[in-house]
């Protein structure tokens, strides 16, 4: 069974005349602003309509979660004021060390940073405008093969699920690898339309840009793209394999660069490469940030290890790992609201053409996108090591281009039984998915469940009957079923719009959604080991009120079942005057003074400290005359000194205190040198690693036992400048 549904035919040939494919450049305005000439005249204002509610409702009260999260926004603002740190993505800009990824998600933010001065929105705006070019290409990818309903159903989609809506408002890499993914797919499907290679040649850049914005994640999606275009391709296969090897050469080209001029950049004039223990990039990719988080073997890291392999799945520190991780209670609630809809959608598309013929375009895009979601969901669910809620959002565009093409394709062959009784199956299973997630938090709109489950329920069967429905029934059980589907996540997306998100760990909808396990079960939290967050501890989404949708997350467990203190946002006092932040917790729930738990261990490694007038004023006192006005252990707690100063600290070990940099006889010398004014202490050495012979524990040590101690509000410092005696 098989359907024409595309404006090409399956060669590839052009459309006819006006179609706008191969259009003379003074109609690309027109089609921009107009569409395409056979679009109906309610199709482009429509879809200009949708970006516009999109961009408004992702920029609601952006500034609400401050700097985000602090250790990006140190880089952002050392970015803004260094270029040899933008470029190396430091935590400072005297570059002492990066952060643990490569720079290109923190380049945008640092450019509109330059412009704009050092604020929430100049951070988080390029964020929110990277969710409009997503929305934007996944548009032009679904409308290029199917109807515009098509492409507006996979915008709608895509902006509702709650953990785009979190995530693209909000400065981790994240939000540019969806976008870079989704412009891939994009290029290969029109190299798939003429096999022009200019376009796999794009798809290879967008793929090599991506690499340098989260390593190794970038490259999920080759295999089944490559395979794609080298099966189907409308062209001889040696000249498809020829077309392919030029893909990789630019994907090399463009990812590559950046990283032979570090590897090439003398050591001793770089910052180190933060989450190496070699100060090497390449280690970083392969290790902690490559094969590390699949098979749980990190070091240097928080955690992992232990992770489940096999179809039966099992449990890592970072939660459960198996075939039903997207859809457990750490998961699911942030993405798999429509996953089994997708999934059914993928299998009818490719089913309806089956029969086409190998070139056909239509079948190309069921592949491109099913093939993507089945890849990195499979990735995402086995993986063992460091494992974050929020890593879904790089499956919200595939999952979105499939319901709009699946739902489309089936709607338009309904008065086959096998189509309508499948689109009615797709939303019943998706009303009844979307009853279960509700009722993990049956707190939270306890009718909607039951409005959804109800809705969803009668829209699918009169979805499965709609051949034999007038017209006017079938489109009101086709409108009954979309907004049944829809409803649920949109729900969690107002919520999470409604809500400030700061810390590294951070979770999408209404309190209790997403709760992450530790090894032997599910517990409370956004952190492993299950344990309880004390007050104020909204896994992750600290130190900010529960406005508006009860937005903030359980949780906040550590390794071991400790329990934290009350998490903290990062000081909204940084040159923003929005006041002061809660304080770090620390393991066993002790509080962390102002600074960096446990020398750097998980009192400081979640989010940062409470920066009080006093110790601003303190390190700000002579700060020109120093390189760090400050070191300490840890990038977040280094992040709200250098945030609410705008003056570099040193982030010891960085961000999880456990990268050997600097060493003691580094910093003894730095010391010498006069280059650090002041340490910032809390108590006992080391990082996460734990150990007494690491760096940040004998540097530590070293500084309580040579140099004076100076309290500045509730924070402790030692004065490098003062030797004992």
């Amino acid at each position: 069974m098989t359907t024409d549904i595309r404006p090409y035919d399956d060669a590839g040939a052009a459309p006819p005349t006006g179609s706008g494919h191969g259009r003379p450049k003074d109609r690309f305005v027109r089609r921009v602003w107009r569409g395409r000439p056979e679009d109906a005249r309610w199709v482009r204002p429509a879809f200009l309509g949708l970006l516009l509610v999109v961009g408004l409702a992702y920029l609601w009260d952006l500034s609400a979660s401050g700097y985000a999260n602090s250790f990006y926004s140190a880089a952002v603002q050392a970015g803004s004021e260094s270029w040899k740190a933008m470029f190396f993505g430091s935590s400072d800009a005297a570059n002492a060390i990066t952060v643990d990824k490569p720079p290109a998600a923190l380049w945008p933010m640092a450019l509109s940073v330059r412009l704009f001065g050092l604020n929430s929105w100049a951070i988080l705006v390029p964020e929110v405008l990277m969710a409009l070019a997503t929305a934007g290409v996944l548009y032009g990818a679904v409308r290029r093969r199917f109807s515009a309903a098509a492409g507006l159903i996979t915008v709608a989609v895509f902006a509702t699920t709650p953990v785009a809506a979190l995530m693209f408002r909000f400065n981790n890499p994240d939000a540019l690898l969806a976008l870079l993914m989704t412009v891939t797919v994009y290029c290969v499907l029109r190299a798939m339309e003429h096999t022009r290679t200019k376009w796999l040649v794009l798809a290879g850049v967008a793929v090599g840009l991506a690499f340098l914005t989260k390593t190794l994640q970038a490259f999920l999606i080759l295999p089944p793209l490559a395979l794609l275009y080298a099966v189907f391709a409308p062209t001889r296969l040696r000249r498809r394999l020829g077309q392919l090897a030029l893909s990789g050469l630019a994907m090399i080209v463009a990812g590559g660069w950046w990283v032979a001029i570090v590897e090439l950049w003398p050591a001793s004039s770089r910052p180190y490469i933060g989450g190496s223990q070699n100060n090497s990039f390449l280690e970083l990719t392969f290790g902690y940030n490559g094969l590390g988080r699949i098979n749980g073997d990190e070091t240097g890291s928080v955690g992992g290890g232990g992770g489940g392999g096999g179809t039966g799945g099992g449990t890592s520190q970072w939660g459960e790992t198996g075939i039903g991780r997207m859809f457990n209670s750490e998961i699911g609630s942030q993405i798999s609201w429509l996953i089994p809809a997708a999934l059914i959608l993928f299998a009818a598309g490719v089913v309806l053409t089956w029969k086409a013929k190998r070139t056909d375009t239509a079948r190309a895009g069921f592949l491109a996108w099913g093939g993507a979601l089945l890849m990195t969901g499979l990735v995402f669910s086995f993986m063992a090591g460091i494992f974050h809620q929020y890593y879904t959002v790089a499956l919200a565009p595939y999952i979105a281009a499939l319901v709009g093409m699946g739902a489309t394709v089936l709607w338009e062959e309904r008065s086959r039984v096998t189509a309508s009784a499948t689109l009615g199956v797709s939303v019943a299973v998706t009303a009844v998915w979307a009853y279960v997630l509700l009722g993990r938090t049956a707190d939270y709109l306890p009718w909607l469940r039951w409005a959804v489950l109800i809705g969803g329920l009668v829209a699918g069967l009169g979805l499965a009957f709609v051949g034999r429905l007038n017209r006017q029934l079938a489109l009101g059980a086709a409108g009954l079923g979309l907004v049944a589907s829809l409803a649920a996540p949109t729900a969690y997306t107002i919520s999470t719009l409604n809500t400030g998100h700061t810390g590294s760990i951070v979770t999408a909808g209404p309190s209790g959604a997403s709760m992450m396990g530790g090894p032997g079960g599910g517990g409370g939290g956004g952190f492993p080991g299950g344990g309880q967050g004390g007050p104020g501890s909204k896994g992750g989404q600290t130190g900010q009120p529960p406005t508006g949708g009860n937005g903030n997350q359980q949780g906040g467990g550590f390794p071991g079942g400790g329990t934290p203190g009350q998490n903290q946002s990062q000081s909204q006092s940084q040159k923003q005057g929005t006041g002061k932040t809660q304080q770090g917790g620390m393991p066993g729930g002790g509080m962390a003074e102002g600074g960096a738990g446990g020398g750097g261990g998980m009192g400081g490694l979640l989010n940062g400290a409470e920066v009080s007038s006093k110790a601003e004023k303190l390190l700000e006192k002579n700060a020109g005359d120093y390189t760090w006005v400050a070191a300490t252990i840890g990038s977040q707690n280094q992040a709200s000194y250098q945030l609410a100063t705008g003056d570099p600290v040193m982030a010891i070990g960085g961000f999880n205190g456990t990268d050997p940099s600097p060493t003691l006889a580094q910093f003894k010398q730095y010391v010498e040198d006069g280059k650090i004014h002041y340490f910032i202490g809390s108590g006992s050495g080391g990082g996460m690693g734990g150990s007494s012979s690491g760096s940040a524990s004998k540097i530590t040590s070293w500084v309580e036992d040579n140099f004076e101690k100076v309290t500045a509000g509730s924070a402790t410092f030692y004065d490098l400048t003062q030797p004992k005696g």
